[in-house]
């Protein structure tokens, strides 16, 4: 996406305010710190000669990041060397140690999106033991060769084997359940964008931090930066965001047929819209893909609901299913697992048309999956059927054109072989979102080589005609 100078200051205009929008919710942030794991991405040139970057790496490498004045409301646990280490293994590592040193001085914790942080935790899982290693010595990693970083961290490294004691003691149980809270005693909320598609990662935040607040602070975009939530400790199900009309010109165009743009202005409370931007670096009428919910209006500013992703579907026949539905299937048959303490850590899904009927194939990654049985796991299929469209289950009860829907249980931490697969192919490790719907062939192979389980649906979802 093209971007300008000017470009940098609007969207940290749009920083500015989120701390103070906070501050009205949650008490006494200058007290601590914040333990937020943040990424850069190794740059590129087009062939004629123009940088090109994410635009996250674009923002912590400018001086509004790198040389930013001291805020005690704005205290990083994670030093600027670390975030801005291309390598992400020696990012994280770092991070998380010192997130570690700065445990009962860390008040929030977060990511740019929820995936991220469940990330940070799955490389505590794997990382532990040599975390407290260091801690316990006073010695880092030598694995850590970044001089940068290494430098860095001679301030930050000591001995203090009772940490370690109490990290390794905690960590090598086998319960993980509000182990954020654990650790980190301190925290009061968690700053990670759980609307849209990362909706679905809410019971495993849940599980992990005790039920902390999760804060959707800000509704940003590769192409854009569009406004706060004016609300940040409402519920994922109500966050709405207030569009800044300074930082684009902003179109809406009525998700109906025949229907035409409209303005910021012209739009209603209820209606859905798909959001269309002129840029100031030169995007003009451009299409962004997101589908918006009319909430209300902050003053003449209106405020929209996130709904989803336009056009992410699965189909087989005359069937088409978008995210949002997919998302609503997924969380109506995560209810069934509830009772055997065990949820959706991450699924993808694929349209299988080699078998006739075609049928839809979900890939589950589930949270400890010992205890529940083949039973339970087949009537997860038929619930996800019974929430599908009416024309999905049209195709499977009256014309046979779909077959019984499959899911495919595969082992813990294969979906985090999906993301290094990704980044290994140049996805950005912050703006990495699990795609709900794959076709190519690699990450399909990667899937069916996990597979610990098949289900399929044990009987037709209920369907009767329209009178």
């Amino acid at each position: 996406m093209p971007t300008i100078k000017e470009d940098m200051n609007r969207r940290q205009l749009l920083y500015s305010l989120l701390t103070p929008v906070m501050n009205t919710y949650v008490k006494g942030l200058d007290k601590g710190k914040a333990l937020y794991f943040y990424f850069i991405k190794a740059e590129t040139k087009t062939k004629s000669g123009l940088l090109a970057r994410t635009v996250l790496t674009s923002y912590y490498k400018s001086q509004h990041f790198t040389a930013r004045p001291y805020d005690p409301y704005n205290v990083y646990t994670s030093p600027n060397e670390a975030i801005l280490c291309e390598d992400s293994f020696q990012s994280m590592y770092t991070q998380m140690l010192c997130g570690l040193y700065e445990r009962e001085h860390v008040l929030r914790m977060g990511a740019v999106f929820a995936s991220g942080l469940l990330r940070a935790i799955r490389f505590l899982q794997l990382n532990w033991k040599q975390l407290t290693r260091d801690i316990r010595t006073g010695s880092l990693n030598p694995k850590m060769t970044n001089a940068s970083i290494r430098r860095c961290m001679c301030r930050v490294m000591r001995p203090d084997p009772a940490l370690a004691d109490f990290i390794a003691n905690e960590c090598g149980k086998d319960n993980w359940e509000r182990i954020i809270t654990r650790i980190w005693p301190n925290t009061k909320y968690l700053d990670v964008i759980v609307t849209g598609a990362m909706t679905q990662y809410i019971p495993t935040l849940d599980y992990y931090s005790g039920g902390l607040p999760k804060a959707c602070t800000m509704y940003a975009s590769s192409e854009c930066f569009f406004g706060p939530n004016l609300n940040p400790m409402s519920d994922p199900s109500q966050v709405s965001y207030t569009i800044m009309p300074n930082m684009a010109y902003f179109e809406f165009l009525p998700h109906e047929p025949n229907s035409k743009l409209v303005d910021l202005t012209k739009v209603k409370i209820g209606k859905e819209y798909e959001l269309v931007i002129t840029t100031y670096a030169g995007l003009y009428r451009y299409q962004v893909g997101d589908i918006l919910r009319v909430t209300g209006f902050h003053n003449s500013a209106p405020q929209f609901q996130f709904v989803r992703r336009k056009n992410v579907l699965l189909s087989i026949d005359a069937d088409k299913t978008d995210e949002a539905e997919l998302q609503h299937a997924i969380s109506r048959a995560s209810l069934l697992l509830k009772e055997f303490n065990t949820s959706v850590v991450e699924y993808t899904s694929y349209a299988d048309t080699k078998t006739n009927p075609g049928h839809y194939v979900i890939y589950w990654e589930l949270l400890g999956n010992e205890s529940v049985s083949e039973e339970v796991l087949e009537q997860c299929c038929l619930a996800m059927e019974e929430s599908l469209s009416s024309v999905y289950r049209q195709s499977r009860v009256a014309d046979k054109a779909v077959g019984p829907l499959e899911i495919r249980v595969v082992e813990s931490g294969t979906f985090e072989e999906v993301m290094d697969y990704a980044i290994s192919r140049g996805a950005s490790i912050n703006q990495y979102k699990v795609p709900r719907c794959v076709s190519f062939t690699p990450i399909l192979e990667l899937l069916d080589s996990r597979i610990v389980s098949t289900h399929f649906s044990p009987s037709l979802p209920h369907w009767v005609p329209h009178v």
